[in-house]
């Protein structure tokens, strides 16, 4: 059946589409030219999906002020998401990411960060080469694995397993290679199906432990473990094995990143680094908001569940159900005053910005969401990217064999952007 229109009629930018429908070499720069040509409020139909993308300052805080329930962040999030993780992921979960960040977790994760540091310095040795995301990312899965997954998920084979399985699940490939979703589509999602099934045949040996009184240090695990009690043994293991799965593709992919992006700029202020590694903290956080704020490449986006109002200060439009209504961070983050295009943690005090006065909106900026709408993982993220950095940088002086600052993979539009091309380095432990 045809859809409600969009009322007033938003300018429709004509032969414009998303990655996961059309090829887009650049897909932040293909919504910048549409932009350019239709203004800061334009429709896009791509595929069966129709959006309703927002720049204006009025528009940006209208689109924060919706209300989820009318228009839902966490269904646009699982339809993005559904594209690339099987549905029997999303079917039935007791424990979500969002219950992960009370304060005695949050305690108990770092403390597990730290043992992750460790076995990573372990792992580098004295020197040698290594490619900085990838470092960044083994280190969050250890930590993660080790938080959540139950009684040695973060040593040996096991964790090499895992780490293979979860890498081929990570959900994030829906918004980082969206060109890949039709081959992943056309396949049946059969590589997801394979590492999902790895997963629980790997966890499922973790809750056997735990079950037979392996106890220490389980953390969440067991929160989880508990919320199955009572169903029949198949269905409990798999249960536990897809929350924390679920838990951890949807926690730690961007992490990795973002403190990946977090060293690639601290190497390249050496001056800041010297600060940092002198113990200043509040330098070392500040420099984490803002490699995560110039990182960014999240498509901000609601489901419209029900017919809504958005004003953008020029109209008020009816978004009847079934639009998406979107922003892009990486086109305001950058361009809604003047030097914003540069690295500067001194443009921070504590999480808010030093300044705003140069900004029609202070909602026009942001390293991880403004208000309700803010990531509710913030105070975690910036204490773990701060105590890793500090930790890895104070253990290895790095020496980036880079010329150029490195580049997003150019068909990403969500997420904090993963490096186009390997970030190696040279170290050596100090």
């Amino acid at each position: 059946m045809p859809r409600p229109p969009i009322t007033p009629a938003p300018p429709l930018a004509e032969g414009v589409g998303l990655p996961w429908d059309v090829p887009v070499a650049d897909a932040v720069a293909e919504i910048a030219r549409a932009r350019a040509a239709y203004g800061d409020t334009f429709e896009v139909r791509s595929g069966r999906d129709r959006y309703l993308f927002v720049f204006s300052p009025v528009g940006v805080e209208s689109f924060y002020a919706l209300p989820e329930e009318a228009a839902s962040k966490g269904v646009a999030d699982y339809l993005m998401l559904r594209r690339k993780l099987p549905d029997e992921l999303f079917d039935g979960r007791r424990t979500l990411p969002g219950t992960l960040f009370r304060r005695d977790d949050v305690a108990h994760y770092l403390a597990n960060l730290d043992r992750a540091l460790v076995a990573a310095a372990d792992e580098l040795g004295d020197s040698g080469t290594v490619d900085v995301f990838a470092l960044t990312r083994r280190l969050a899965h250890r930590m993660g694995l080790a938080s959540w997954a139950g009684p040695g998920s973060a040593d040996g084979a096991t964790f090499d397993r895992l780490v293979r399985a979860l890498d081929a699940l990570d959900g994030a490939e829906a918004f980082v290679h969206p060109d890949a979703m039709a081959a992943v589509a056309a396949s049946g999602k059969a590589a997801e199906l394979a590492a999902l099934a790895e997963v629980e045949d790997v966890l499922g040996a973790a809750l056997a432990r735990y079950d037979a009184g392996e106890r220490e240090a389980t953390g969440l695990f067991a929160r989880i473990a508990d919320a199955w009690d009572g169903e029949p043994s198949v269905v409990r293991r798999q249960g536990v094995a897809r929350d924390v799965a679920l838990i951890h593709v949807a926690s730690m992919s961007n992490l990795a990143a973002a403190l990946g992006w977090v060293l690639v700029d601290l190497l390249a202020h050496p001056a800041v680094l010297d600060g940092v590694l002198a113990g200043d903290r509040d330098l070392a956080e500040r420099s984490a908001l803002e490699s995560t704020r110039l990182a960014q490449r999240s498509i901000m986006s609601r489901a419209a569940l029900t017919e809504v109002e958005l004003d953008d200060g020029r109209a008020s439009y009816r978004v009847p159900a079934g639009t998406t209504i979107a922003t892009l961070l990486p086109l305001l983050n950058t361009t809604a005053g003047p030097g914003l295009d540069s690295w500067d943690p001194d443009r921070w005090n504590r999480w808010k910005l030093a300044d705003t006065g140069t900004l029609a909106s202070p909602q026009l900026v942001t390293a991880f969401g403004h208000g309700r709408h803010s990531c509710p993982a913030q105070p975690f993220s910036l204490a773990a990217m701060t105590a890793a950095a500090t930790g890895l940088l104070g253990r290895f002086e790095l020496t980036p064999t880079w010329t150029e600052h490195p580049q997003p993979v150019p068909a990403q539009i969500g997420g904090v952007a993963r490096s186009a091309a390997p970030c190696e380095a040279s170290y050596r432990r100090r």
